[in-house]
């Protein structure tokens, strides 16, 4: 049984997609690089959002537990929507990661690789598609 269930509702590309508790309602709209207006959010943007917010959120606790201090750190995730080459599109996620100077660059590798390992967005997409760990 799970801890938390997300309830969401969408009526596709060009529409709208709610949450089930009224908390996230927003225009959705086809982007202007794929034909659209461009007007609205899309499906890649939350998907981009929703990682970098949970890897953020894995790194801080992985960093506690290590005992390594990442204030004012920050995950900027890259989800790219790629031909496939059957007529259709995949995913790419790139995380960029900003560490504190004063962690060094190998310890903070370490932390980057230990958090992808337990992020629950990572392990979802582990094996499905590429996701590139970026530190900068």
């Amino acid at each position: 049984m799970s801890h938390y269930t997300a309830v969401a509702t969408a009526t596709g590309r060009d529409g709208r997609a709610f949450s089930s508790d009224g908390k996230l309602d927003v225009t959705l709209a086809l982007q202007k690089e794929l034909g659209g207006t461009g007007d609205g959010t899309n499906p890649e943007q939350l998907f981009a959002a929703g990682y970098a917010a949970c890897f953020a959120t894995s790194m801080q606790l992985v960093a506690q537990k290590q005992k390594i201090d990442v204030s004012g750190m920050s995950v900027t995730a890259e989800v790219g929507l790629v031909p496939n080459g059957q007529g259709g599109f995949r995913l790419e996620v790139a995380l960029r990661t900003t560490l504190p100077e004063s962690l060094p660059r190998e310890a903070g590798r370490e932390l980057i690789e230990a958090t992808h390992q337990v992020c629950p967005y990572s392990h979802a997409t582990r094996g499905n598609i590429p996701v590139e760990l970026l530190a900068g």
